[in-house]
């Protein structure tokens, strides 16, 4: 019950709506427990004809006799066959209402049920994306995707989709052995020490399932990262004839995921003929016991008897009901653990309390003997840096020197481990998140779409914007006469990671979208890199004009891009080695000459 806390912090939300489920399942109860208890006065009645008095039971409340005595007075009156058609049309009104209770009950309990999902998908989903960059470096997307969505759907089916059970079948249990303590209190006694020894061995046995319903969704995740490397990589999958390679790869977890979720299904399947077959030792118990006490004539009377056992096999269903829930509950404990673990990550990256707005970039960033490592392993190691209002920057140096890590550190994707980065004087720690973050534009290397319209992923995060606006943006981009081409215009999908888009249009969408979001620090990494000579010269047109009066950050590995930039800072090994200006470092003859030279830009 502890493992299933946050699902029952949900449901508290409801309260009102589960007093309403608790008290149709009671109704329901009730008119099912009238329409059995009728029998014992009924076959009483029929079985000793028209002489037969009432039989008083010791504990009753007056009910069983008075339905005794009304059977009674209804064939001194008639005769037994009227009676028992007013004993049936009793036994199908009470099934009747027995039903509509039972179908309100379950009609006011499917949305909280539903409720309860959405809101752990949501938090689910709201966490992963509050969580630093760095957290997603190393953790497997296919993972993580397999958290959000098969553990989800195996909470779904193995807890929420039982939640009935415990409230329904505990109240159906409570109000039979009630009834059944009234008729012979003997017998039911011997029923609460049996029924427990039956209930403690089907515990003991489904202990098991939770650790292979671990093992089983762990697996899933794998399986599901193979399968998304392999279609986001299937072209090199093919040039290199790897089939075969991550088709092993992909049986290895299927192969295992297989034989784990036989074995929980045989466990699983074991609950229901399990609780059955204790079932009927416990009735063989009490056929036996019982027929002692008919038979001795203390007043427990054949007729009462067979009610009694009636009634004990009613009470079966929901015991066996309450094995297989427990099973299941194992089985979807399981993957609630994982997703506990994904809401339980910390975040690095927090605002604090009266975090400082920032509404404006008016002087420089500044790097006070900054250094990082992520783990143990150093990335940077005391930058000292003044970035001025509108200098062009360019970071250069060898690929692992640090320069992406540089950039990433300024809207905060990581913090510092050491010194402190501050805007405008103010340590970004203290700034507001929101508002850091506006201030700046990124254009990656890798220009990154979704599967939406041109035009949604034009103004992606800046809460929408006129058509006009949108327009203006693609012009500066140089990428509006290249979207009106399209057959649906700005509203053209863009497809999977942009995959209906050519690199150079994808990356112009990627400027469009800074341009339209229009911050006064800009972080260009390597922003076309990956471009053929026509599609770079129509992008670093692009983003010259973005450039245009704006604090810019380059990273670059084609130094001929940057020869005009303000300064530009050499990195090595996570410090800074050399900085200047082009021809002031050509003159040192130091690094960054020779990486000119490598390069033979003149």
């Amino acid at each position: 019950m502890k493992k299933i806390s946050r699902l029952l912090t949900y449901l508290a939300e409801y309260k009102g709506m589960i007093g309403l489920y608790i008290v149709a399942n009671l109704l329901g109860i009730i008119f099912s427990l009238l329409s059995v208890a009728m029998a014992g006065p009924v076959l009483q009645v029929l079985f000793q004809g028209k002489d037969a008095k009432p039989v008083q039971m010791k504990a009753a409340s007056g009910l069983l006799d008075y339905i005794t005595a009304y059977v009674s007075k209804v064939i001194e009156q008639h005769d037994k066959l009227t009676a028992l058609g007013y004993v049936c049309i009793a036994l199908v009104t009470f099934t009747i209402f027995k039903n509509l209770f039972l179908y309100i009950a379950l009609y006011i309990l499917n949305p909280l049920r539903n409720a309860v999902l959405r809101r752990l998908r949501d938090e689910l989903f709201t966490k992963t994306l509050s969580l630093p960059i760095g957290f997603f470096t190393e953790e497997k997307k296919g993972d993580l995707i397999s958290r959000m969505t098969n553990d989800i759907n195996e909470v779904e089916l193995s807890i929420m989709s039982v939640l009935e059970v415990f409230i329904r079948e505990p109240l159906t249990i409570i109000a039979y052995l009630t009834m059944m303590v009234i008729m012979n209190y003997q017998l039911t006694l011997i029923l609460f020490i049996v029924l427990p020894i039956a209930g403690l061995i089907i515990g003991r046995i489904s202990k098991s399932l939770r650790k292979s319903s671990n093992l089983a969704q762990e697996q899933l995740g794998s399986m599901m990262g193979v399968i998304d490397e392999t279609l986001v990589g299937m072209r090199v999958v093919k040039a290199f004839n790897a089939e075969n390679h991550q088709h092993l790869r992909f049986m290895k977890f299927n192969n295992v995921l297989f034989r784990t979720r036989n074995r929980i299904s045989a466990r699983r399947e074991m609950a229901s003929p399990l609780s059955e077959t204790m079932g009927m030792i416990v009735v063989g118990i009490i056929l036996w016991l019982g027929g002692r006490i008919v038979f001795s004539g203390s007043g427990f009377s054949g007729a009462w008897f067979l009610t009694y056992i009636g009634m004990f096999a009613l009470i079966i269903s929901p015991f066996k009901n309450l094995s297989s829930a427990f099973y299941n509950v194992q089985k979807g404990t399981a993957a609630l653990d994982r997703i506990e673990h994904l809401l339980g990550v910390e975040n690095t990256i927090v605002e604090i309390p009266g975090a400082k707005p920032v509404p404006s970039f008016s002087k420089n960033i500044t790097f006070k003997n900054v250094s990082f490592a992520y783990g143990d392993k150093q990335i940077l190691q005391s930058i000292d840096l003044v970035i001025d209002k509108g200098k062009t920057i360019a970071l250069v140096g060898a690929s692992g020197a640090g320069k992406s890590t540089f950039v990433d550190l300024i809207p905060r994707f990581h913090d510092v481990s050491s010194g402190e980065i501050l805007i405008d004087g103010v340590n970004i720690k203290e700034c507001k998140l929101d508002d850091l973050r506006r201030l700046m534009g990124v254009v990656s290397q890798d220009p990154i779409l979704f599967n939406d319209s041109i035009y949604n992923n034009i103004t992606l995060g800046t809460g929408g914007a006129t058509q006009e606006r949108v327009e203006e943006a693609a012009r500066i981009a140089n990428a509006h006469n290249f979207i009106l081409q399209k057959a649906d215009g700005y509203q053209t999908v863009a497809g999977d990671r942009g995959a209906r888009l050519s690199g150079g249009e994808r990356q112009r969408i990627t400027i469009a979208r800074a341009v339209l979001k229009n911050p006064p620090i800009l972080i260009l990494d390597e922003a076309t890199s990956s471009l053929d000579t026509e599609s770079e010269r129509i992008v670093q047109d692009a983003i010259n004009k973005l450039m245009q009066n704006r604090t810019c950050i380059v990273i670059a590995h084609r130094l001929s891009t940057v020869q005009h930039a303000d300064e530009i800072i050499v990195m090595d090994k996570g410090s800074i080695v050399e900085r200047g200006t082009h021809a002031g470092l050509l003159a040192k003859g130091g690094i960054y000459k020779n990486l000119v030279e490598m390069q033979q830009v003149k």
